[in-house]
């Protein structure tokens, strides 16, 4: 048990219009100091408020996630740290580690609502071992870090359908781990994430 609960910090290395999801995003986590990321398929209200925050671009009236902080400062309370704790069924589970200096709170949140909240307390994001290791994609080689214009409306990606996740259960194991790294080359990480979750479906049966 020991090693599979330690924690592990996170740092935003990219968010992408989802290849496969029209109107969803991949938000690309990375672990700070080693090669694993950690993709999570995000909504594009979501994806917006993390960038806008990102980008430090201010709105013109607060967004719910400016309205959160502003509530919780409003009575001296804090988001210490945000962690991913469980993922079931490609469901990423998240919590909110908050204090008022007395009392430490944890809050269940949607993974992608407390990450727009870290963003905004510029609090620190956790995830465990387990979790980086059975849903974490290793990159090889050097590392980047892009936000495309993600903050301007998906309408030229409404057209693309969901087909691309199919198909992968035909190929044996060596081709779709050539694919995995096709697709990381490509930065496809939803394409990826794809593909790890047939990978760790075979692993399990």
């Amino acid at each position: 048990m020991g090693n599979n609960m330690k924690k592990i910090k996170l740092d935003i290395v990219g968010l992408s219009y989802s290849q496969t999801q029209s109107g969803a995003y991949a938000l690309v986590l990375g672990e700070v100091g080693g090669r694993r990321r950690l993709p999570i398929i995000i909504g594009s209200f979501e994806a917006q408020a993390i960038a806008i925050e990102i980008e430090k671009m201010t709105p013109s009236r607060p967004l719910t996630h400016d309205l959160f902080k502003s509530f919780a400062e409003a009575y001296n309370i804090m988001v210490q740290e945000v962690i991913i704790y469980n993922l079931v069924d490609g469901i990423f589970y998240s919590k909110l580690i908050c204090s008022d200096g007395k009392k430490v709170m944890e809050i269940d949140a949607r993974t992608s609502d407390a990450i727009a909240i870290a963003v905004r307390f510029e609090c620190p994001i956790y995830t465990y071992e387990f979790i980086l290791s059975s849903a974490g994609i290793v990159i090889e080689g050097n590392d980047f870090v892009y936000l495309e214009n993600i903050a301007e409306t998906p309408e030229e990606i409404s057209s693309v359908s969901s087909t691309a996740s199919s198909g992968f259960g035909a190929l044996s194991t060596e081709e779709l781990k050539a694919k995995l790294q096709e697709a990381l080359a490509e930065e496809s990480y939803e394409k990826a994430a794809k593909i790890r979750d047939e990978l760790n479906k075979r692993k399990a049966s």
